[in-house]
């Protein structure tokens, strides 16, 4: 027997075929986390982790970046030392350290960070200084590559406070984006009084 037609269901079906299209994320799958590394048995060090999956579609990403001293010694306080972006942040390591905060991307920002990545790893050499050019600079120019507003004029030598700070004067832009905030108890309390505009660092 062929089943009665019902416009009602039809209307259903529709509706739902409508719901499924429309209710597509606005944002990518792919987050990103900033990550601090405070003095212990190893350098003061911020990088990212990058996992998900694009839009687009693709693989999935599970990355890590930061920038360093290719070697660290005494050399790095008197000038310009060989720099490279390092990807092999330890499981023990990333524990040891402070996650700040996690966003999402569009995969427009994914490739943004992704290019200011390529153009960190492809500087001229030696690349990396300690006052100019250190993994703070680099975090700050992923904040900055995905639409946030980073101060390079201080804290550039120390990842916490620096990432504190980005968190703190960033803050209704993450919240616009229902970022995850990993460390609350560590920021300031937020002050009625308007703020001076920020620098904001060059996209890639």
């Amino acid at each position: 027997m062929i089943p009665a037609f019902r416009p009602s269901r039809l209307l259903a079906l529709l509706a739902a075929a409508l719901l499924a299209l429309t209710a597509a994320p606005g944002w990518a799958a792919v987050s990103i986390t900033f990550y601090s590394k405070e003095l212990g048995a190893s350098f003061p060090h911020a990088f990212v982790i990058l996992e998900g999956t694009l839009d687009r579609g693709g693989a999935r990403i599970d990355e890590d970046y930061g920038f360093t001293a290719k070697t660290i010694s005494p050399a790095i306080l008197w000038g310009k030392v060989s720099g490279e972006v390092i990807t092999d942040h330890t499981v023990s390591y990333v524990k040891g350290s402070d996650r700040h905060f996690t966003v999402s991307l569009t995969d427009g920002e994914y490739d943004r960070v992704m290019a200011t990545i390529a153009r960190w790893r492809s500087a001229r050499q030696p690349s990396y200084d300690l006052d100019k050019h250190n993994c703070v600079h680099f975090v700050a120019e992923l904040a900055a590559a995905i639409g946030m507003t980073a101060d390079t004029t201080k804290l550039m030598k120390k990842p916490r406070s620096f990432l504190e700070a980005l968190t703190a004067r960033n803050r209704a832009w993450l919240d616009g984006r229902k970022a995850t905030l990993h460390r609350l108890d560590a920021l300031p309390a937020q002050r009625s009084k308007a703020r001076p505009a920020p620098l904001k660092v060059p996209r890639a």
